[in-house]
């Protein structure tokens, strides 16, 4: 990826204030949605990932994950995978719970989704912490497929998620696109 389109991608996220809750800042990415221009580049920048790490799925991270994710794997001509809250999906699936600031939380894939053989990127629009992240990788696993990386749009590396996700990887990439 090109330092240009580093920077067309990062001028279209908006900083928004005080959300969800005072001293937080959301970093908003409709705005780089609604422009075509970004949002191919975003695209072409994890299609080209996907394809240097010989990915054949696509797994999308509920929700803005499924935004991201759903173009690529259409551009780079693969299977997309969604990867739900627990109790979203019907018929059979693989659950992964995973530990949360304050409790925990549960995410699950359709279980005939993925098998032996295939190689999975997961595409998500933030790593911050990395539990959701972590926990997509066990299901991965789990369902008999291998991990080719994780590609995302945001890094939040102020807290630590790549840290986090550096032992479930076990040597696939992690690309971040943008660092802050």
């Amino acid at each position: 990826m090109t330092l240009s389109t580093q920077e067309l991608l990062l001028s279209r996220i908006r900083d928004v204030a005080d959300y969800p809750k005072p001293g937080v800042m959301f970093k908003d990415i409709t705005p780089l949605l609604a422009d075509p221009v970004a949002f191919t580049a975003l695209t072409e920048a994890f299609t080209e990932f996907c394809v240097r790490h010989g990915a054949t799925k696509i797994v999308g991270l509920e929700a803005r994950g499924f935004i991201l994710a759903a173009p690529v794997a259409v551009r780079a001509g693969m299977g997309f995978i969604p990867v739900r809250k627990a109790g979203k999906l019907p018929g059979a699936t693989l659950s992964q719970a995973y530990e949360l600031e304050y409790g925990t939380a549960e995410i699950e894939v359709h279980a005939e989704d993925l098998s032996a053989g295939d190689r999975v990127m997961v595409i998500d629009d933030v790593l911050a912490t990395g539990g959701t992240a972590e926990a997509s990788l066990e299901l991965i696993r789990r369902a008999g497929a291998e991990v080719a990386g994780v590609a995302v749009l945001m890094e939040l590396g102020f807290l630590g998620g790549r840290a986090r996700l550096e032992p479930a990887l076990a040597g696939a990439p992690l690309e971040a696109l943008i660092t802050i």
